[in-house]
């Protein structure tokens, strides 16, 4: 096959593995990059792990199987005197070495995950009451530790970050979206960069995370510019199985057909996609993996409201759009609103871009304003004075307050969209029942995001919480075993960050110890198994 790009598919295979070097021992030749048209051979070699999303959430899982390990500090006292007595009883042993589950047991945080509030506790011991004391860990780089992995993303290191909105501050404090090994505060200080408050914006936290690979010497591990199009299992006939494949997975699973054929093994994971080059053009791959971790972030498909008219080119559903519609000046001097739909910060977000661009707002949301479950209930005025001022509006600004007093901005609490119209008008309902036709300028969908997991099979909607359901952070995560990470409806499969709930940084590292660690025991009891003659399997050892 002829490629137009300057990377041919064998380039590109060179590019995936010229790392592995000796670890890979002879096999190297016989990487698991084949052409799209060749069918998938027992003698390919295969990764140990394929993480997909290079976001915070893969970035620090490649830190910690690359040999990354965390020990208690000598001189640390953490301020839970329980969970300092257990970090005690095993300080010769790295975090990820020790039973999670006793070290969590009876730890309360702002995350349903208990592994994601202890290493949480450990990297900001009582954050949440405002202290800032420094982590009770330090880091020792271990290399023979290190587990063989590819990292595969869209974009540069740092996933979502790298396409924000620039001119907003993060929700949280700089030092709350660090990584483990390289405080925030130190490295902006070291680049000259002026941050003026704990909170910062999305480039310097995209800056940091894309130097934070660098640094940290992950770059090997790591390739950009790729998108996958499949994830599925590899199955084969049990009785065709060798001695050496009998040992390759303890979590192997076999299934009996229901016409009494021969019985199948879930085997490893084959992982499709395409690279793109600097021409544009695609460099297909096929990558086999026994271990997939998935990391791919909710921000891939923008909520929608699913009413008639929502495909119209003036319907957005992001503020990049919202952002570059201003910056070419198609909104100036528009005598119509802009009709901005949502109440979560990213909705407050669009209303301070309109507002401070001297842009008039119409604000729909389906809330009352006193319902505590906004999100502005949860943000302390004095750190957050912005999201305030917009949540102030939305209740002192109300369409039943005289219109000609506040036309800069006007909410409409409790009213949904039915329907957008081709002439630029909007038809919303009220709670009552009761409905109004508004025109507008451009229209603004900011109600989340969604993952899009249309690269496994049924989408994904089979291993979360609600079977059949399509994946989402708050409503359906992947459902998880709470220590590990794996999903518990598909083994070998592993999911972290806002895919199992965890949608702050703080919290989606606890998912990169809790997969480390489950990896770290899977492939010691490899080693024993081969060392003892027993096995050896098909994957790197």
């Amino acid at each position: 096959r002829t490629y137009s790009g300057t990377e041919t598919e064998g380039q590109l295979l060179n590019s995936f593995v010229q790392y592995f070097g000796d670890s890979l021992g002879r096999k190297i030749k016989r990487m698991p990059l084949i052409e799209e048209t060749v069918l998938p051979g027992d003698s390919l070699l295969t990764l140990p792990v394929v993480i997909i999303g290079n976001g915070p959430s893969g970035i620090c899982l490649s830190y910690l199987l690359s040999g990354y390990r965390p020990y208690l500090s000598p001189e640390a006292i953490h301020p839970n005197p329980i969970l300092h007595t257990k970090l005690e009883e095993a300080r010769h042993l790295s975090i990820v070495d020790q039973d999670l589950e006793y070290l969590s047991e009876g730890l309360e945080g702002r995350s349903s995950n208990p592994v994601a509030v202890l290493f949480d506790t450990l990297l900001h011991p009582d954050a949440d009451f405002g202290y800032d004391y420094p982590p009770v860990l330090h880091w020792k780089l271990e290399q023979h530790h290190y587990i063989p992995h590819i990292v595969l993303g869209k974009g540069p290191p740092g996933g979502a970050w790298h396409s924000m909105e620039g001119s907003m501050l993060t929700i949280s404090f700089g030092d709350w979206m660090e990584l483990p090994g390289l405080s925030f505060k130190e490295w902006a200080a070291s680049k000259r960069r002026n941050i003026k408050s704990d909170r910062v914006m999305p480039e310097e936290i995209a800056c940091y995370y894309k130097h934070y690979v660098k640094v940290m010497g992950l770059q090997k591990n790591f390739r950009d510019n790729v998108y996958i199009t499949s994830v599925s299992r590899l199955y084969r006939e049990k009785d065709d199985e060798g001695r050496s494949q009998q040992n390759e997975d303890i979590s192997t699973r076999h299934l009996e057909m229901d016409d009494g054929q021969k019985s199948l093994t879930k085997r490893n994971w084959e992982v499709r996609g395409y690279q793109r080059a600097t021409d544009g053009s695609h460099v297909p791959f096929c990558l086999f993996a026994e271990n997939v971790a998935l990391a791919t972030g909710t921000f891939d498909s923008p909520g929608r409201l699913q009413v008639e008219g929502e495909d119209f080119p003036f319907v957005l559903h992001s503020m990049s759009d919202f952002g570059a519609a201003i910056s070419k000046g198609k909104l100036r001097g528009k005598a119509d609103p802009v009709l901005i739909v949502g109440a979560g910060l990213t909705a407050a977000d669009a209303v301070l871009c309109a507002y401070n661009n001297n842009i008039p707002v119409v604000h729909v949301f389906r809330r009352r304003v006193t319902d505590t479950s906004l999100i502005f209930k949860q943000l302390p005025k004095k750190l957050y004075p912005e999201y305030h001022k917009v949540y102030h509006m939305m209740c002192t600004q109300s369409h039943n307050v005289d219109s000609n007093q506040h036309s800069a901005y006007t909410s409409f609490p409790e009213h949904n969209v039915l329907s957008f119209k081709p002439e630029m008008k909007c038809v919303l309902q009220s709670a009552s029942g009761l409905k109004k036709i508004l025109k507008f300028s451009v229209a603004l969908v900011l109600i989340g995001s969604h993952p899009n997991l249309f690269f496994l099979k049924d989408q994904g909607h089979s291993i979360g919480h609600h079977s059949n359901q399509p994946i989402t952070c708050k409503g359906n995560p992947i459902e998880i075993d709470p220590y590990t990470y794996e999903c518990t409806k598909e083994a070998n499969l592993f999911a972290l960050g806002p895919l199992v709930g965890d949608n702050f940084v703080r919290f989606l590292k606890g998912g990169a110890l809790g997969i480390a660690r489950c990896l770290a025991i899977r492939q010691k009891k490899k080693h024993e198994l081969i060392e003892s003659g027993d096995g050896g399997g098909d994957g790197v050892p």
